[in-house]
């Protein structure tokens, strides 16, 4: 992934409702949702929700596809996976480095 391509996608998912949507559509999976129903389980407004939308899929991280009336939308998970292995390529000075995860009974 060129860094360009990587600030467009760090630039689409730096918004509270934008970072929302791409993680229940991850959540849902391959099959992804209508925009409706995204609408719904967010409580984002219509016209608000399609400016999301378009931002995340000119960044390239989510797809429509026309469902007779409805369109569905899916995370494309290529390039999740691309950014994220961009944003640890060479983590750690090319180390290993397995930081331990902490548990919510870790927290203060």
């Amino acid at each position: 992934m060129e860094t360009k391509t990587a600030v467009t996608a760090l630039a689409a998912l730096a918004h509270d409702s934008r970072l929302a949507v791409f993680r229940l559509l991850v959540q849902a999976g391959p099959a992804g949702l209508a925009a409706s129903r995204i609408a719904e389980q967010l409580a984002i407004p219509p016209s608000s929700l399609s400016f999301h939308l378009k931002e995340l899929s000119h960044a390239g991280m989510v797809t429509g596809t026309q469902d007779g009336r409805s369109i569905i939308y899916a995370a494309q998970f290529g390039a999740m996976n691309a950014l994220l292995a961009y944003l640890t390529d060479n983590c750690c000075g090319g180390n290993t480095c397995n930081p331990p995860l902490i548990t919510s009974k870790e927290c203060p």
